[in-house]
Formats: C-alpha cells, sequence, structure tokens
C-alpha cells in the first residue's frame, strides 16, 4: 500500500501540469485567482519542512512533487496576469 501511496502523491501534482500549459497557449492568466495561485504555493511550502524532517518516503515525495509543480503554476499565473503582450 505505501508502494501505491507514493506513487499517487508523487503523480497528484502533475495534474497542474494541463492548467500551466493552458495559461502559457493562451497568453493570459486573467481566469485563475492570483490569490489562489500565491495562498496555495505559501501553503505548500509551509508544510514542506515538517515533511522533510519526517522521514516518510510518502510524504517527502508528495511535498517535493507538489511544491515544483506549484512554483511553476504560481510562477505562470503571475507572468501571464496581464493578459497577451499588446504588438
Amino acid at each position: 500500500m505505501k508502494t501505491i501511496g507514493l506513487l499517487a502523491a508523487t503523480i497528484l501534482p502533475l495534474w497542474d501540469i494541463p492548467l500551466i500549459v493552458r495559461i502559457v497557449r493562451r497568453k493570459s492568466s486573467q481566469d485563475i485567482s492570483l490569490i489562489y495561485a500565491v495562498g496555495i504555493w505559501v501553503t505548500a511550502l509551509m508544510m514542506a519542512p515538517s515533511a522533510f524532517v519526517s522521514g516518510d518516503k510518502l510524504a517527502i515525495g508528495f511535498n517535493t512533487m507538489n511544491v515544483i509543480m506549484l512554483t511553476a503554476v504560481m510562477v505562470v499565473t503571475i507572468k501571464y496576469r496581464k493578459g497577451p503582450a499588446k504588438s
């Protein structure tokens, strides 16, 4: 069961990829809440130290992937916040 949990914890944050791709393709993140993107990223960062010192592979795997993917979501959301570039 731990193996399944570790696999799920590693894969779950990858569901952020379609969101990132959509924002980049449209060159706009206007429909994404900036408070949500930054808030969930800060929360993930706050949880990470506890997971890293726990020694639990499941918690470490999930938090590592979560911080990486949520950082990408936050960066892309902020970068494309103003919508498509004007020519």
